[in-house]
């Protein structure tokens, strides 16, 4: 497959974005103050089990396509398979 230097730099973004905005979130769930994240005794609840899980497959994702979003970039720079030629 090929990726365009534009669509490479957009997963690149996408993934560095993805890890910002989750790591942003769940320091925020960790910090709760409003009883939806644990229990009166300090015990996590369901919203925090299901919040979490749901950042941990972002980040996965966030990864995948960070990482995808890279070798395009390193790809061109190369002058590999998909290299962007239009410019040229």
């Amino acid at each position: 497959m090929k990726l365009s230097r534009p669509v490479s730099w957009f997963l690149l973004a996408f993934g560095a974005w993805s890890w910002l905005v989750w790591t942003t979130f769940v320091r925020n769930l960790w910090k709760d103050g409003s009883g939806l994240a644990f229990d009166d005794a300090g015990d996590p609840t369901g919203y925090f089990w299901v919040h979490l899980t749901l950042a941990v497959v972002s980040f996965g994702l966030g990864t995948a396509i960070g990482v995808l979003g890279w070798r395009g970039l390193r790809a061109l720079r190369r002058g590999g398979p998909g290299r962007d030629t239009a410019g040229e």
